[in-house]
């Protein structure tokens, strides 16, 4: 996608309480500079979306769904914002929307970053800031690893806290001994009323499994 071949876009405006959203300020400032955008680029406007909630994540940002899956059906060459932080604040999720612009073949443009991929220098801008999002989860990654890493050296154990009281784990091993399955032990546990390692009120066998290979890990070790 290049700029000569951008003709149609879709605006996408954002605000992150619903008493901003109610005095309408942000929200129309925002508008203005995308109309005022278009109107200097020739761009037709199909529609402007419009979001009330957090940029921590784009869970929730259901207008911004829609613009997506408008672009992903070409019903527009590309997305519009007035500020970069209207439509992400990670940089991860900046990184995933440049790499599915570049799929699917829109363009994304920022007005205050002037950051538009329709044009070579802003290709080039949002190249170095996925690749700074690529660089920072390897980071992470790495140092994630080389903490588990120390800690397994220390003897600490990792994984999922023990959930289950130890009364708990010795009646279902005593039932478990005495030839009861691991289904009937579930559905013993479930008429009782007892909950489930995370809380819930039915359990399955596979849960029921899992302590008594849990006990009898613990205890190999222990010998």
């Amino acid at each position: 996608m290049t700029r000569d071949q951008m003709k149609r876009v879709l605006g996408y405006v954002r605000v992150s309480t619903t008493e901003q959203g109610d005095s309408g300020a942000g929200l129309e400032a925002q508008r203005r500079a995308i109309q005022q955008r278009a109107a200097e680029r020739g761009w037709q406007i199909v529609a402007i979306r419009q979001d009330i909630g957090s940029g921590r994540t784009l869970n929730g940002r259901h207008a911004l769904k829609q613009a997506l899956s408008e672009l992903k059906a070409h019903g527009a060459d590309g997305l519009v914002v007035a500020k970069l932080d209207r439509l992400s604040r990670s940089i991860h999720d900046f990184s995933g929307l440049l790499e599915m612009s570049r799929k699917q073949g829109w363009a994304l443009v920022a007005l205050d970053f002037d950051l538009d991929t329709s044009t070579p220098a802003g290709e080039l801008v949002a190249n170095v800031m996925a690749s700074v999002a690529q660089w920072e989860r390897r980071i992470i990654g790495q140092r994630t690893k080389e903490g588990l890493a120390v800690k397994r050296a220390q003897g600490v154990r990792l994984g999922r806290p023990r959930t289950v009281p130890p009364e708990l784990e010795h009646r279902i091993i005593q039932r478990r001994r005495a030839g009861s399955s691991f289904a009937a032990i579930a559905a013993e546990l479930t008429t009782d009323g007892i909950p489930t390692p995370m809380g819930g009120s039915a359990w399955s066998w596979a849960t029921v499994q899992r302590v008594v290979r849990r006990h009898l890990s613990e205890t190999v070790r222990r010998r």
